[in-house]
């Protein structure tokens, strides 16, 4: 068996928790090696790695290649590359598959390039043709188009896959042992990392989480953005806004959903106020199920809803967020 036929994928873990993405990369990788006739590997670098190592296992990965090294507990795309470029020239996997993070998009060009492998971003499901070529399906123009992308018989082929598009794999109850790599001497990151701070502690990603509820120009205020927040709390959802409300001071950047925000794919995306400006479009189109509440029923959003309430945000977000708290017996 070549090693060329082996898939790897890249473990993201943050503040010493595994990204759920890591468990969609091993469904995903799964059926890709399957495919090829390969094994399926797991990398992640770290501090205290053994939980998700045993996770890694859980979930289906073959082996794991863990380098547990304090100055890899935050990432650092310089320290990351250069590790992982190493360990790909050693060990020649045909295809590394990663999240499209933030860290993800920053990693996994930077890799590749060192290497001069291809790469593809934000895809949304890998295949592979009857010739053996690695095909990437992935939207552009804000999600209105999707087009492949083949990598041919290049390889290694470097892939991240777009949070909340494909399913977790499931827990196995398998074990094993890590294979621990050493830190190369040589290699120093130009920049340290000395903490990561979160702004609210415990708030949901809204990369990551399965449902959004948003607020946008609609909530008229920054103190309005309440509303937002106590639905998301009875439904332990992510909290979003638009760019209007961004821009307004009312929410911090981080919150914000759109072509110059985050591109999000929950389950539920409940858009509050939010008129629908393409810009916003784009970011949340793909979502299972969007639900709008805006008083304007000619509101670009209702083009995109699944269900749609038109009327004040004011009257129906409480009620909502009533009915709900009293069904889940969740308190406001």
């Amino acid at each position: 068996m070549s090693k060329q036929n082996n898939v790897w994928i890249f473990a993201q873990q943050k503040n010493g928790n595994l990204s759920p993405g890591s468990f969609e990369l091993l469904s995903v990788g799964k059926a890709l090696a399957e495919k090829l006739g390969g094994a399926l590997a797991a990398v992640i670098f770290g501090k205290d790695l053994p939980p998700m190592v045993a996770a890694l296992f859980d979930r289906g990965a073959r082996d794991v290649l863990a380098c547990p090294d304090a100055s890899l507990e935050h990432f650092s795309d310089d320290l990351y590359a250069g590790l992982l470029v190493e360990l790909v020239k050693k060990h020649q996997p045909g295809v590394i598959l990663g999240i499209a993070s933030t860290y993800g998009r920053a990693l996994f060009p930077r890799t590749a390039a060192l290497l001069q492998a291809g790469v593809a971003n934000d895809v949304r499901s890998v295949d592979v043709a009857d010739d053996g070529s690695i095909i990437c399906n992935k939207p552009a123009y804000g999600g209105n188009v999707f087009f492949d992308v083949s990598f041919g018989q290049s390889r290694p082929a470097f892939i991240t896959l777009r949070p909340k598009t494909n399913p977790e794999a499931e827990p196995t109850g398998a074990t094993g042992e890590a294979r621990l790599i050493q830190l190369p001497a040589d290699l120093q990151a130009k920049g340290i990392v000395r903490e990561s701070n979160v702004a609210e502690g415990g708030e949901i990603s809204l990369t990551e989480a399965d449902i959004i509820v948003s607020g946008g120009r609609g909530i008229k205020a920054t103190e309005n953005y309440k509303l937002i927040e106590d639905l998301a709390k009875v439904f332990g959802a992510a909290r979003g806004a638009s760019r209007a409300v961004v821009d307004a001071g009312w929410v911090p950047y981080s919150r914000q959903v759109g072509q110059t925000g985050k591109t999000v794919n929950p389950k539920l995306y409940i858009a509050c106020g939010i008129s629908g400006a393409i810009q916003h479009l784009v970011g949340m189109q793909s979502s299972r199920v969007i639900v709008a509440i805006n008083k304007d029923k000619e509101a670009p959003i209702f083009s995109v809803a699944a269900y749609g309430i038109v009327g004040d945000l004011f009257e129906h977000v409480p009620a909502i967020t009533k009915v709900f708290a009293e069904r889940l017996g969740k308190g406001q």
